[in-house]
């Protein structure tokens, strides 16, 4: 079996070499590896030129495509209509790949030569108690996922190129929460199963979290900006500004001004904290294992900071992407219908 992996790449110069070193380190090589470049402006497209240059034998097969302007969708798109190989392992830049990741990523064609699509699994690159608390709020351990229901990133997946050219490649018209639609078109080539995607939990990549709020923030939004445009998980939105803009106000308005005991309200306030905040505590167990007491307390004091930020962000984006999607209604795909 040929396989190529593609990426795209976007002003990743000091993360790129990462990158490169652990698909060069896979106990299955790559046949090739297609990177598609938005037009990078920090030297990423020397970068990897220069690595190639330097390890001619690491990645013989390394190409660059370079696209000005072009989204992470068409960038993906053109990597893969360059691929050579009929399987298609898709990362992205900024991760590092387990040794044992495309070898996990493509042992399921050798089983089921039929097999459409692989899901392998992201985990947390997390370091300092910020970064730990983030990952705790926003990414699931590999235990917590349902193989059944999972929607894989596109940082860490596999699948035909026929598959992919039958879900009409990448949504190019979108440029945030594309892989969930692309996920969508090829789940729809199996309607028999619950899912086109074979779970590989081992093929991993660890993915670093944001480090800040504000790029938390602005990572947020524009998922959320990308989920109005997409017309994606309406009701999950919908429970978010009911929520905060109904159930909150009416615990607040009773712990402040209740006339039947203020104690209950703050009660109220503080169970919904604990159901808010539960999940990531737990997650909090394992993935804080590494720092102190104090640390993992601050960790999980940053996690309902973390979690409103989070909030608020979609809040702001989600009807951005909404007004954005009415106006260039004409030009969106009629089979997109909300989820």
């Amino acid at each position: 079996m040929r396989v190529s992996v593609i990426a795209t790449v976007y002003n990743e110069r000091t993360s790129i070499e990462r990158l490169l070193a652990s698909l060069a380190g896979q106990t299955r090589r790559p046949d090739e590896v297609i990177f598609c470049d938005g037009g990078s402006q920090d030297g990423t497209v020397d970068a990897i030129r220069a690595y190639s240059a330097r390890y001619p034998d690491h990645l013989p097969g390394l190409q660059i495509r370079v696209a000005p302007g072009a989204n992470i969708s068409r960038g993906r798109n053109i990597a893969i209509a360059a691929a050579a190989g009929p399987l298609i392992a898709a990362t992205d830049a900024g991760v590092l790949l387990e040794a044992q990741w495309l070898e996990m990523l493509v042992a399921p064609w050798e089983k089921d030569a039929q097999t459409l699509a692989v899901a392998g699994a992201f985990v947390p690159d997390a370091q300092g108690v910020f970064q730990t608390a983030m990952a705790a709020t926003v990414l699931p351990l590999v235990e917590e996922i349902d193989p059944r229901h999972f929607l894989p990133s596109s940082r860490s997946v596999a699948f035909t190129k026929t598959a992919w050219q039958r879900a009409g490649g990448y949504p190019e018209w979108l440029d945030y929460c594309e892989d969930l639609l692309f996920d969508f078109a090829v789940n729809a080539q199996a309607p028999e199963r619950t899912t086109a995607f074979v779970w590989a939990p081992h093929a991993r990549v660890h993915f670093r979290p944001r480090q800040t709020l504000s790029a938390f923030w602005t990572q947020y939004y524009r998922y959320a900006r990308g989920d109005g445009k997409a017309d994606l998980w309406r009701k999950r939105h919908a429970i978010r500004y009911a929520t905060y803009f109904v159930a909150l106000p009416l615990l607040l308005g009773h712990a402040f001004f209740g006339f039947f005991g203020r104690g209950l309200g703050w009660l109220g306030v503080l169970a919904g904290v604990v159901l808010y905040c539960r999940r990531p505590w737990q997650r909090l167990r394992s993935l804080g294992a590494s720092l102190s007491p104090a640390q993992r307390l601050l960790a999980a004091a940053l996690v309902p900071l973390i979690r409103v930020t989070g909030d608020l962000a979609k809040m702001a984006g989600y009807p951005v992407g909404r007004l954005w999607r009415w106006r260039h209604r004409a030009e969106i795909p009629d089979e997109r219908k909300g989820r």
